[in-house]
């Protein structure tokens, strides 16, 4: 069973499948047990085709095909407890029995320039499994992420630098620990990165400043932990913005891995 705000519940059985995104309709062929289903007030960045569901006889299998991100959790019956997972293109994740939640970054258009996450739910109640080919997904007449349209963060910028040292613990793998960088740390990987200079970052207030510049790109005006007017209470904002940072993809592990390439020659 599918369901997400303004969507009315989906049932899917084995041997069908379910395409959904912005516009799935023009990428979904005709075919007995295919279903295409466009999601209600998604944002223009958000691809026509974003994944795939196949249901089969032994699994459930969400195969990613936008270009957006999503996260993946299993809520109730995980091997090993709860799971979460960054989907990104070519991605396919097999679903867990039980209640699973995929959330849409920035999917969803809320006002002019105003995005927040778009959260749909599958729950399985049988084993189901994956069957036949990817569909390909259709880019055209998709827009650029709003902070990429915008220009809100220019890369080898100091706050896109501020950005790669806060979330370098997720783009390695090494998010086990509940303490993300200080901002010492933060200011020591920027020196290293960039030669011996770090604009200003020596003092904590301007490391400050540009994470909380980043956050408002990563999270978006309604969602920034860092907002007066957001309602409820992060415990640990920077530890959310450095995990964000790296499911959004402002900055990736290839970014990482440039810069300490350039810092070694």
């Amino acid at each position: 069973m599918v369901r997400g705000g303004d969507l009315h519940p989906v049932r899917l059985q084995s041997g069908e499948r379910l395409v959904f995104g912005r516009d799935p309709h023009g990428a979904v062929s005709s075919g007995q047990g295919r279903v295409a289903v466009r999601l209600p007030h998604c944002a223009r960045h958000v691809s026509g085709v974003l994944a795939e569901l196949v249901v089969g006889e032994e699994a459930v299998t969400l195969r990613w095909l936008g270009g957006n991100e999503g996260r993946l959790s299993s809520l109730l019956d995980a091997p090993g407890g709860a799971r979460r997972v960054t989907l990104v293109r070519e991605m396919s994740a097999m679903l867990d029995h039980g209640k699973n939640e995929l959330v849409v970054l920035a999917g969803k258009q809320v006002g002019i320039e105003l995005f927040t996450d778009l959260l749909l739910t599958f729950t399985v109640t049988t084993t189901t499994g994956e069957d036949g080919t990817l569909l390909a997904a259709r880019r055209r007449d998709t827009d650029l992420k709003p902070h990429v349209r915008r220009g809100l963060l220019t890369r080898h910028s100091k706050e896109w630098f501020v950005a790669l040292a806060l979330a370098e613990p997720w783009l390695i793998g090494d998010d086990d620990s509940p303490f993300p960088p200080t901002n010492r740390r933060i200011f020591e990987r920027v020196l290293e990165w960039r030669g011996g200079h770090a604009w200003n970052l020596d003092r904590p207030q301007r490391v400050d400043d540009a994470i909380r510049a980043v956050s408002q790109i990563a999270f978006g005006e309604l969602a920034d932990p860092y907002a007066e007017a957001r309602t409820g209470r992060i415990q640990n904002p920077r530890f959310a913005v450095g995990k964000r940072i790296a499911e959004y993809r402002l900055v990736t592990a290839e970014d990482l891995e440039e810069v300490e390439r350039a810092a070694r020659t």
